[in-house]
């Protein structure tokens, strides 16, 4: 496929899967908070922000930035309506959704850098966007969990500072070795995502002029002084073994590392809630993973 027709076709795709007729797959927002769309000037670019607030919030609260999956070259900031509204309502935090730019005219490290630069303008306006600067976390699926995990590395040394990071079945490994792992192997004609499929996205989003260790986290030496992670996986999806190495990593370093596999769920099981019933209970893990580390006061 061209580049155009990469991008007509994800276009469509993502026109679909924010559709209404597409809340019977992925879910309903939860009607205690209020979604509202903003856009953000950084450097060279503008991006847009779909932004989950409580309704009835009368104070600063915490900050939850979430980066959608798709392979680097598809998905959109609705797709994960259903858990980041839950999240906003009931943390409750501030949750805002990055529209990050997409391969293959914008490959990497360009998303990266967008999910970065948008963190370090919401913290710097804590203020305006009614965020607490203290109290700042990650969330991201598939390649979207790249995102978040890079984040989380590359703000050890500058900050801004985080309390704790979500990775839902995150892709660790860009390298050669993306292939190299028990789970991809023995799914390799998954159809919630194929080793074409992934080989397909790895092409489009890595110039061959970046060395794919710098967007691969669990190729980093040092995997220090991070956050805590929760690490959600599937048991039916091919990337599985991705996050389960990587917590692995964390935890051979000394970072706090929860893993968490569920039985009979695909790859992007937490956006098609209305297909997958595992879909709830994860939900409720990562809430209470979150108000844990956000509201510390409210620990049981």
């Amino acid at each position: 496929m061209t580049d155009d027709e990469v991008i007509a076709a994800r276009e469509k795709v993502n026109r679909a899967g924010s559709s209404r007729a597409a809340r019977i797959v992925t879910g309903l927002p939860d009607r205690h908070a209020r979604i509202e769309e903003a856009a953000i000037d950084l450097p060279g670019r503008r991006l847009m922000l779909r932004v989950h607030r409580p309704r009835n919030a009368a104070r600063k609260l915490p900050l939850i930035v979430s980066f959608h999956g798709g392979g680097f070259i598809a998905g959109t900031a609705a797709q994960n309506d259903w858990l980041n509204s839950r999240l906003a309502a009931r943390c409750p935090a501030v949750v805002v959704s990055v529209e990050y730019r997409l391969a293959p005219r914008h490959p990497l490290p360009q998303p990266i850098e967008d999910g970065h630069d948008t963190l370090v303008r919401l913290v710097d306006d804590a203020a305006g966007w009614g965020i607490d600067p203290a109290a700042v976390a990650v969330l991201g699926e598939s390649a979207g969990g790249t995102i978040a995990a890079l984040i989380a590395l590359n703000t050890r040394k500058d900050g801004p500072p985080l309390r704790a990071q979500v990775l839902n079945y995150p892709a660790t490994d860009w390298t050669e070795t993306m292939a190299d792992y028990p789970s991809i192997r023995e799914k390799a004609d998954n159809p919630t995502l194929s080793l074409s499929r992934l080989r397909a996205s790895r092409k489009l989003s890595l110039p061959p002029t970046l060395d794919p260790r710098s967007v691969s986290p669990v190729k980093f030496e040092n995997l220090a002084g991070l956050p805590p992670a929760l690490v959600v996986t599937a048991a039916l999806d091919p990337m599985a073994d991705h996050g389960r190495r990587y917590v692995e990593r964390l935890r051979e370093d000394g970072t706090d590392a929860r893993l968490t596999c569920y039985p009979r769920a695909t790859h992007s099981f937490l956006s098609t809630p209305g297909l997958v019933p595992a879909a709830r209970p994860a939900r409720r893990e990562i809430l209470a993973f979150l108000r844990d580390h956000l509201h510390p006061a409210l620990r049981r």
